[in-house]
Parts: structure tokens; C-alpha cells; sequence
């Protein structure tokens, strides 16, 4: 017999039986019979429609999905005829949250803040800590947390201050899928209108694109953005934007071409509207006949000309660089002496103990039966790191090439620090995050919740505050991308580069010193994205002026430069400069007195459009700039070869540009290929792409540990080591301390055992005390003493014992 409200109430509600307590039965009889009958059914039941919300005990566990019946307080009496309204009783359990259907995709899907009911792409699971979770909890309750609740509760990222996420810009310039709260936040906000959502940003300026912007206008709905993110990671080019972006065009930017406009006829037309009709955020520099239509600015370009070098250009005002903090190293302590220390900045301790356990947890779940998991230890992980610098300097054809047994061509030292298959074994496991928060993650696959990068999490946002601390650029600026290859299929496809997978990164340089001081790795597209441009996108999320200052110089490549951009850019107080396509929107579309294709060499015109420069000059090749802080022409030349007379060909002095001038000098000083994981990259493919960019991460550290070392040693008015001696310095101190072990031949002389600490005795080099002597391997200040067994200038004076320093941090 199914039960049913007494008063015959339509839908399905929680059902109370009559109170056994005899004066609050009587008064619910009355209540339904309006008088005391002398009999009725004693099984009767009335729906919690006909309570009030100060009835039950637990309706706000209800509402918010943590239990599934409500519960009436004693002495509950009901009072409610009629249609129940949302302000008398809000709640209707038709599926309650944690019935036997429920699944974990839709607690995740739902955030457990009383009243929330709108969804976000951004859910946060309850923090670990238990200081942090009793926040959460009391946020969440108000005040009334319960003695258990669900480790599945999740809170959308409205409930949170736009200081508590580490990635809200890139999240609003659609490069990340989801946010990311810094650690300890707490939520504290409490919208009013639960089917709203929070506006993110910061500022009031109404040309920015909110999040619930993208929602209404874009039509990004929950389903939208899974869509969103299971194409990001897809390992294969679809699409005809794809083709355009990884050939270095922009779609969101770029005119498609004769060759594009051909293959775009073949597919179907509404993907080709939606393509060529994709909608475009108004620049915070847009004229208002721009905003108008592109009628006025036709005409205006109808109009227009090209300048040759000898018209009189008005020289725009120049930037003044006011930066945030004073440019150069930060916070370098004395203690720094070595380029252990300073490699220890971006790679700690910390960081190497958290590899090394979830290295051996990784190790331990992936054993074989017949193989047990030999733990690593943390002087293990630093000798591996070491030989991984030490493949960079010395290269070989193969990884056994390093371990190889031979009289004449063998390499004695990775033997003597390290086995061959403990090498393989360590690069083969190596893992980066907990393996229990991966599981939980894996789980979460296919809806917003899940984490693409959570695999290199842990270690990804420490590096980059380790760069962003330690130094402050100059005011010269690069943003380049870069690709991280591994072994098995990757997130992006790339042409023109050494393989055609990779992971991409976006990074900000400092072009005097090479410095990386920011990145981030690309998730794939995203809804968010497809407004201005993945380069116009990843370039302002990396250019903060509110972090780096103002007056800076920025070069970019063709990949990057837009008149939007440029434009935008100039609106924050930051100048940019660099070659732009010629089909960029933003480019002037005149050919009057443009650029013959006969010129000879060092013909250029200029044409300015109010704040930017336009340069199409001839060299070898021709070549168009774009530039918001340079003169057309100055009177600068550059010698080239010239044929004269169709027999020799000699130097003469031609004009060039200014802004190709100053562009091609400051990114000649860029130098990329200083990466000393490269060598073991290709001899040794990483399995896992997790373990590429850890390697890469490792490239970052050890460059800018090195271009501290130089910047410290110059403002202490001291030699600077080289690259290679730094690099050198570097892996004997990683390795110190290590036992060194015996040979697996006996007879091969190439490994010779260790010399006793007897026989390191000091020599001078030289009869004569006034002479010029060499330096320290230690300190770097000239000394005449040197270690005869180790062939190592050391100090050896009262004020500085480098001799017995040196060797005993070398464990000899």
C-alpha cells in the first residue's frame, strides 16, 4: 500500500507519521479534521508542506544536499493549508543528493553552499587542513557545522575573493580551464543572487569580459565548458584554426588566405560563419568609429599612403620605465658563495624531499612481481639531477655511451656516481605529485572539476614564484612561446619544430640577461580564448603592470603582434615593438606608394596610423614592423652585400629602420639554446609528459641560478664564472659526499679509485709571491696554492682556508 498525504497533496514531499506524544497528536488531529473525530486511522501522515521552516532541525542539511530527510523538532505542530511558496517551504526531496542513484559526477557538479543553485566551471574540494576545513565548514553552515560531513563537499569559486586564486589572469584570458585557490583561502562571499555569478575581475571598467559574460553573450553553459576542456586535450589537429595556429597564425587575428579561403568552401557553411564571424572584445583603445562599423575606417584607409625614408616622421615621446621594484637579483643573501646556493633557490630542499617520496610511493605502486622497488634517497635524486647537467656538457650518441667500458673512449665519472639501472630507474619513475590525489583526479576526468595539470601542480606554481622573487626585469621584455616534447602523444600538435607533439609554454624573458621571469603551460583552447586570440591572450596574461611597473619595452614576434595588442598595451603604460603578417587586421590595407617588389636593398616606407608605426623595409627579404615607441627613420645604416656591375659584390651602407635596428640587436642577445637537458631529451625520450616539463622546469632553474651568479658577482665587482665552470661547480657539489663506487671492471684504468685524503697536499705554482696568480675554485679570488692530486686552485691563507673547505665539502 503506498502512503500518501492525508489532505491528498500532489508531489512527492517527506512524510510524517502522528507524534506519539498525546497532546501535540491531538492538536494535528484537529488540525486535519478540523474538530476531534471519535475515530480515524492512527497511520495517517501529513507532508512537510504544512510546516512551517522553524518545524524541522535540519533544513538547511537538506536544502544544501548533505541529508536526505527532514527531521521536525518536538512539540512540531502543523499550521500550512494549500500551495506551498518558496518562502514557506523551499525544499521538495524528489531525489534526495545521497541516494543509492547517486553518482559522483553530480556532487561534483553541485556546490554544497546553502543556497548556491547556479553552476561554475571552478570547484574546490574541502582543504586538508584542519584548520583551513573548520573555516570551510563554518562558512558553509553558518556557524553550525556538523560532527561529519561528506569528504566530497566541493564550493564553486564565487563564494571567493579574486585574491584567493594564483591563475585569475590566465582563467580570464581563457589559457586555463579552471581556477586554482592559493593556499589557506577561505570563502567569504555570500552573493545574494544565488543564480549569479561573481564578477572576477578586480576593476570597473565595462570593456571587460566577466565570466558571466562568456556565459550569457558566448553561450558557454556547464555542458559548453566540459566540451571545452575535453577538446584541450586532444592530440590532433581537427580543424582549419588548428592548422592556422600551429603554422604560427593566429585565427582570432589573421585574414585567412587564398590557399584557406579554397579548403574552407569544401566544409560545411555554418562552421565557415562561425569561423570568419567570430566575435571580438572591444579594445580598450578602439576609436569610436572603429566601435561604429568599418565603413568610416575604409575610407579613412582608401585615403592613406605610404612614406618613404626621406618624409619627416614625429618622433613618438619616450617610455619612462618606472618599475615596481628595482630592477635586478632580489633578496640574495651572502650565504649564496656557491652555485649550489644559488640553485637551491628555485629547486629547495623541500621540493627535492617531495619528489623523492612521491617518486618512491610512484615506485612502489608500479613494481613488478619479480622486481621489488628499491627507494631512492634525496642525495640520489641530486646525483641523478647532476648527471642529467653533466649529459648536457658532455654529449654522446647514446645513453649506454655514458656508462660504457672502455680502455681509451670511457667516461669515468657517471659510473663512479651512479649505476646504469639506477639511472633508468630513477628517470623512468620519476613523479611529481601525491599518487593518492591523482587517483582522486583521475576520477573527476571529464568534468570541470578535474585538473589537467594536477600531475605537475605541486612543483609548477612554487618555480614560478621562485622566478618571480628572486629577480625584477629591465625594462627590455620578451614573450616567447616554447614546446616540451615527450615520448607517447602529447596535448599539442606544432609543425616546423623538432617533433610534432609537445606541451607549449608561454614564457616572459628579460632581454638583456635571459632571465625567465614568469610562465605558464598552455591547457588548450578554451570558450574564453576565442575572443581576441590565443597570442593577444597569453601575451596580458604575462605583461602585469600592476607586478612588473610601467615604461617597459616589449618584443614579441610575428606571432604576437597586432594592432590590438600594441594598442592595449600603450593603454597599460607598456611600449611593444616586432614584425607583424602583413594580413593582420590592423594592418593598412592602402597601396598607394607602397613598397615596389624590384626595390633595392635598404627601400623602406612608413606610414603611421596615431600612436602606431608601420615599417615595410627591403633587405635580403622584405619585412613589415610595428612599433609604439620609434621613429620611421633616424639616419641609422647597416652594411650589406651588394652585387655591383653583375660580377663582385661588395659592403655599402644602406638605411635601416629604427625599429628593425634596435629589434634585431636586442633579440640577438636572447640565446635559447641554453638548455642542459636537451642532450638527455633526445638520446632519452621521457615516457611521461609530466616528467618533460620537469625538465624543463629544471632548465629554468639552472639558467637563472646561473644569470644570478653572474648579476651578484658584477655588483660585488667580481670575475664572474663562466657557463661551463658553473655548470662544472654545480654537479661536484650535487654529487659531494657521494661513496664513490668501484668500477664494474676491475682492470679498466679509466675508473681509478679515489685518492686518500694523505695525498692532497698544497703546491704554490710559483717561486715569485708578487706574481699574478689563478683562481680559487672555491672563493674566485687569485691565489697562488693549488691542490696537486686534484689539480684545484685553492686558498690557503689564514683568512681564507679554501683548501681544507673545499675538500671536505667534497667528501675527501
Amino acid at each position: 500500500m503506498s502512503r500518501s498525504c492525508i489532505l491528498n497533496c500532489e508531489g512527492k514531499f517527506v512524510l510524517f507519521s502522528l507524534p506519539k506524544e498525546q497532546n501535540v497528536r491531538n492538536q494535528w488531529i484537529e488540525f486535519v479534521f478540523s474538530a476531534m473525530p471519535q475515530q480515524y486511522n492512527p497511520n495517517l501522515f501529513l507532508c512537510s508542506r504544512h510546516f512551517t521552516d522553524d518545524c524541522f532541525s535540519n533544513i538547511d542539511n537538506v536544502n544544501a544536499g548533505y541529508e536526505r530527510r527532514l527531521s521536525l523538532k518536538n512539540g512540531s505542530v502543523p499550521t500550512l493549508f494549500g500551495q506551498c511558496t518558496s518562502e514557506t517551504q523551499p525544499v521538495q526531496v524528489a531525489k534526495p543528493c545521497f541516494s543509492k542513484h547517486w553518482t559522483k559526477r553530480q556532487s561534483h557538479k553541485t556546490c554544497s553552499v546553502f543556497s548556491c543553485k547556479g553552476s561554475h566551471a571552478s570547484l574546490h574540494r574541502i582543504p586538508v587542513s584542519e584548520e583551513t576545513k573548520a573555516k570551510w565548514l563554518d562558512f558553509i553552515f553558518k556557524g553550525n557545522p556538523p560532527e561529519s560531513v561528506d569528504k566530497r563537499m566541493v564550493v564553486c569559486s564565487k563564494h571567493f575573493s579574486p585574491d584567493s586564486f594564483s591563475n585569475l589572469g590566465q582563467y580570464e584570458a581563457g589559457l586555463a580551464s579552471r581556477l586554482i585557490l592559493k593556499n589557506g583561502a577561505v570563502p567569504t562571499s555570500c552573493p545574494t543572487d544565488a543564480s549569479a555569478e561573481v564578477n572576477l575581475h578586480s576593476s570597473d571598467d565595462p570593456n571587460q569580459t566577466t565570466e558571466n559574460d562568456l556565459r550569457k553573450g558566448g553561450g558557454c553553459s556547464d555542458e559548453d565548458l566540459d566540451f571545452c576542456d575535453q577538446d584541450s586535450v586532444a592530440s590532433s589537429v581537427d580543424t582549419i584554426i588548428e592548422e592556422m595556429f600551429i603554422d604560427g597564425l593566429d585565427p582570432a587575428l589573421d585574414w585567412l588566405s587564398t590557399e584557406i579561403d579554397s579548403l574552407e568552401e569544401d566544409s560545411d557553411s555554418d562552421v565557415i560563419l562561425h569561423q570568419n564571424k567570430r566575435p571580438r572584445l572591444p579594445s580598450t583603445s578602439d576609436s569610436p568609429e572603429e566601435a561604429d562599423g568599418g565603413n568610416e575606417k575604409d575610407n579613412k584607409s582608401s585615403i592613406e599612403r605610404w612614406h618613404s625614408a626621406d618624409e619627416t616622421d614625429d618622433e613618438p615621446p619616450h617610455p619612462v620605465f618606472t618599475p615596481v621594484q628595482a630592477p635586478g637579483p632580489k633578496c640574495i643573501s651572502n650565504s649564496c658563495s656557491n652555485p649550489l646556493k644559488f640553485f637551491q633557490l628555485f629547486f629547495s630542499k623541500t621540493i627535492l624531499q617531495e619528489i623523492v617520496s612521491n617518486t618512491n610511493a610512484y615506485g612502489t605502486k608500479c613494481q613488478k612481481t619479480e622486481e621489488e622497488w628499491e627507494n631512492i634517497s634525496m642525495k640520489e635524486l641530486e646525483s641523478f639531477i647532476a648527471l642529467v647537467i653533466f649529459m648536457g656538457l658532455f654529449k654522446c650518441s647514446s645513453l649506454q655511451d655514458y656508462w660504457r667500458e672502455s680502455e681509451y673512449f670511457g667516461l669515468c665519472f657517471p659510473g663512479q656516481i651512479m649505476s646504469y639501472q639506477k639511472f633508468l630507474s630513477i628517470s623512468n619513475t620519476l613523479h611529481l605529485s601525491e599518487t593518492n590525489k591523482d587517483e582522486e583526479n583521475k576520477k573527476m576526468k571529464g568534468t570541470s572539476a578535474y585538473e589537467h595539470l594536477g600531475k605537475i601542480q605541486p612543483m609548477y606554481q612554487v618555480i614560478r614564484e621562485a622566478c618571480k622573487t628572486n629577480f625584477h626585469p629591465f625594462q627590455n621584455i620578451t614573450v616567447n612561446e616554447r614546446i616540451e616534447i615527450s615520448q607517447p602523444r602529447t596535448r599539442q600538435c606544432m609543425k616546423n619544430k623538432a617533433t610534432s607533439d609537445g606541451y607549449k609554454l608561454f614564457a616572459l624573458s628579460d632581454c638583456s640577461t635571459g632571465y625567465t621571469w614568469d610562465f605558464f603551460v598552455y591547457e588548450g583552447k578554451s570558450c574564453a580564448s576565442q575572443t581576441q586570440g590565443l597570442s593577444y591572450e597569453a601575451v596580458m596574461a604575462l605583461v602585469d603592470d600592476n607586478i612588473l611597473g610601467t615604461g617597459y619595452k616589449l618584443f614579441v614576434d610575428k606571432f604576437y603582434s597586432s594592432a590590438t595588442l600594441f594598442r592595449d598595451l600603450l593603454h597599460k603604460d607598456v611600449w611593444a615593438c616586432g614584425p607583424v603578417w602583413t594580413n593582420r587586421k590592423g594592418f593598412p590595407r592602402t597601396k598607394v606608394n607602397s613598397l615596389p617588389k624590384d626595390a633595392p636593398r635598404g627601400t623602406m616606407r612608413w606610414i603611421r596610423d596615431h600612436e602606431l608605426l608601420f615599417v615595410h623595409w627591403k633587405d635580403s627579404q622584405e619585412l613589415q614592423m610595428c612599433s609604439t615607441f620609434h621613429k620611421a627613420y633616424g639616419g641609422d645604416t647597416v652594411q650589406r652585400k651588394v652585387k655591383r656591375h653583375q660580377r663582385s659584390r661588395t659592403f655599402v651602407d644602406i638605411p635601416i629602420p629604427a625599429s628593425v635596428l634596435e629589434y634585431d640587436r636586442i633579440m640577438e642577445a636572447m640565446d635559447t639554446s641554453n638548455c642542459v637537458t636537451r642532450q638527455l631529451r633526445l638520446i632519452h625520450k621521457p615516457r611521461k609528459w609530466y616528467q618533460s616539463v620537469f625538465y624543463h622546469f629544471l632548465d629554468i632553474a639552472v639558467e637563472n641560478a646561473f644569470i644570478l651568479q653572474e648579476l651578484t658577482a658584477k655588483a660585488k665587482n667580481q670575475r664572474a664564472m663562466t657557463r661551463q665552470a658553473f655548470l662544472e661547480m654545480l654537479i661536484l657539489k650535487l654529487t659531494a659526499g657521494v661513496h664513490v663506487s668501484s668500477p664494474a671492471s676491475s682492470s679498466s684504468p679509466s675508473s681509478p679509485a679515489p685518492a686518500s685524503t694523505s695525498f692532497h697536499k698544497p703546491k704554490h705554482i710559483t717561486q715569485d709571491s708578487t706574481a699574478a696568480g689563478r683562481k680559487c675554485e672555491l672563493c674566485n679570488q687569485e691565489t697562488t696554492v693549488m691542490c696537486v692530486t686534484c689539480d684545484v686552485m685553492l686558498c690557503f691563507q689564514p683568512q681564507r682556508d679554501c683548501f681544507n673547505e673545499w675538500h671536505e665539502e667534497q667528501g675527501l
